[in-house]
């Protein structure tokens, strides 16, 4: 089904606005490139002289020509062995800043009483400070190895799993909203890249922020330029 432009640089599919944000009871995000404005493991990269390398997977993995997401993430991993654990604050300091809307729109969403949920297949230093720094509820991330005050090229294992890819994100978002005990029919699901698909397409209603375009041509809402609050143009909702 073609997008159709509603208003300039806002596409939809699949429905007709306006919607109803309170119908909506679980929000989920991803966190690189969508809530906020970089790649960490670029940038990580980028101060340890190593970003064209891992850059160059990034966009592959991003676009979809490598489909095998935990594959491209431990190549780039490896790539930061040896990169000091104060380069990743430094990230966070320097390179880090939330997208355009992002702020407005999440208040909105829980304004409207819906849970949030932010689900990264980047790592747990970043995705924890952004969920308090945005009050999020919920957040689940890879997190990287690390011993004697250094990256050790590898992802610590977690008890549910090695690696936060677009199958495990799916899986996240399903298993809370039946936590919820609500349909997924009332899950919006928000991403930019190829592994936030699987998540997008199990959600009742698909955002995509600036999206590759192997996203733009499934999401149902499509923001094209602009910020991520955006969004709200589509809904029945109090902005103020």
């Amino acid at each position: 089904m073609p997008a159709t432009e509603v208003l300039p640089g806002l596409l939809v599919r699949g429905f007709a606005p306006p919607l109803a944000l309170a119908d909506y009871k679980l929000i989920a995000f991803d966190m690189d490139s969508t809530l906020i404005s970089i790649e960490c493991i670029d940038e990580i990269a980028r101060l340890a002289g190593r970003y064209d390398e891992v850059a160059e997977i990034t966009e592959a993995a991003m676009r979809g020509e490598i489909t095998d997401y935990k594959d491209s993430l431990r190549r780039r991993v490896a790539l930061l062995a040896g990169v000091k654990v104060d380069a990743l604050q430094r990230v966070y300091d320097e390179r880090l800043q939330l997208n355009p809307g992002v702020e407005a729109f999440v208040r909105a969403c829980q304004a409207a009483g819906l849970k949030t949920l932010l689900i990264s297949g980047g790592f747990t230093f970043f995705s924890e400070r952004i969920r308090h720094r945005l009050g999020l509820d919920f957040a689940r991330a890879n997190a990287l190895g690390v011993a004697g005050g250094k990256l050790t090229g590898t992802l610590f294992d977690r008890p549910w799993g090695d690696i936060v890819d677009g199958a495990e994100k799916k899986r996240v978002l399903l298993e809370v909203a039946e936590l919820m005990g609500i349909e997924t029919g009332q899950c919006i699901a928000v991403g930019d890249g190829a592994n936030d698909l699987p998540m997008m397409l199990a959600a009742g209603l698909s955002i995509a922020y600036h999206p590759k375009p192997a996203v733009r041509e499934q999401a149902m809402i499509s923001i094209e330029s602009g910020g991520m609050d955006r969004a709200l143009e589509l809904f029945n909702v109090d902005r103020g």
